[in-house]
């Protein structure tokens, strides 16, 4: 089971706190770090200093860390044209030495789009199909030959399709609830599956749907890796789960139903359940990124179990 740290900097993140969540996850011996692709918080908190633009992390980040991988959960399609997304997580995946991974998603939060002047069409999932569609094409293209695509959305006509990144295929993640639509995109694009925040008789539903339509696609249901994403606070005792809940504004009964919480024991074992649904991976959420002492502890109890 590969743990991987998952931050929400929207809610009130510098790059230099993110940057010492990243060195920690690298250090303690985490698998990869990643974050949301947000403009604008979420609930009550104000949000300061402000937002970091993911790709713009992502890509300081790839210079200061040497082993782990990076990534988004989830990178909005409404934020980016697709072309210039296929070139910028290109580009960061030749400056980490290929460590990145794209997760792509629809978009969904109306709010930040009108704080900031995006965009937020209708058709938002037939232009995430588009999207994939363009920017695996462009990174698969042959050096030499051009990419062409025509639309209901984008077009595109004689593309270089450069720069190449650094990896031979950049992995990529689709996730979401969905019935049948999501699983038929991540049949036909996606290299890894995630399902955020979902129960363990949820994700195994969901699972089982993705594995179903890779099968009708004419692949393998194993050719795609399985994941979670799940909140996380652990504690030693309940007195330390109640303090990292009360720092996170959440309680801890809600946590253990919806999340990973409680001990170190009690979390391995509820990973223990969620990896018999077939998952894989798991993003864990941290909320609270100034609590390093946190992912020590995870580090030391949990994934080493694990392992």
């Amino acid at each position: 089971m590969d743990l991987r740290i998952f931050t929400e900097p929207q809610q009130g993140a510098t790059y230099d706190t993110l940057l010492a969540v990243a060195k920690a996850t690298e250090d303690l011996g985490f698998d990869a770090f990643f974050r949301s692709d947000h403009y604008l918080s979420m609930g009550s908190g104000d949000g300061l200093p402000g937002p970091t633009d993911a790709w713009l992390t992502l890509a300081g980040l790839a210079r200061e860390t040497k082993r782990i991988r990076l990534g988004t959960l989830m990178t909005a399609g409404t934020f980016r044209l697709p072309g210039v997304l296929a070139i910028q997580v290109a580009q960061v995946d030749q400056m980490s030495g290929g460590r990145v991974e794209l997760g792509l998603g629809a978009g969904w939060f109306e709010q930040e789009h009108k704080a900031y002047g995006i965009p937020f069409p209708k058709e938002k999932f037939a232009r995430l199909e588009e999207q994939l569609a363009i920017v695996t094409g462009l990174w698969e293209t042959k050096p030499g030959d051009t990419f062409d695509f025509h639309g209901t959305y984008y077009d595109l006509t004689d593309s270089p399709a450069l720069p190449k990144p650094a990896q031979t295929r950049i992995p990529v993640l689709i996730g979401g609830n969905g019935a049948s639509r999501t699983p038929r995109l991540a049949a036909r694009y996606a290299d890894e599956f995630n399902i955020p925040f979902a129960s363990i008789e949820d994700s195994e539903r969901q699972f089982g749907r993705v594995r179903a339509a890779a099968e009708a696609a004419g692949r393998k249901a194993d050719d795609l890796i399985y994941s979670n994403a799940l909140v996380v606070c652990v504690g030693k005792d309940d007195q330390e789960v109640a303090r990292r809940a009360a720092a996170i504004g959440r309680e801890v009964d809600d946590l253990r139903t919806n999340g990973l919480a409680g001990s170190p024991s009690e979390v391995v074992d509820k990973i223990g359940r969620y990896a018999e649904t077939g998952s894989q991976r798991v993003y864990l959420q941290v909320l609270d990124l100034d609590d390093l002492d946190h992912l020590e502890l995870i580090s030391a109890q949990v994934q080493s179990q694990l392992s």
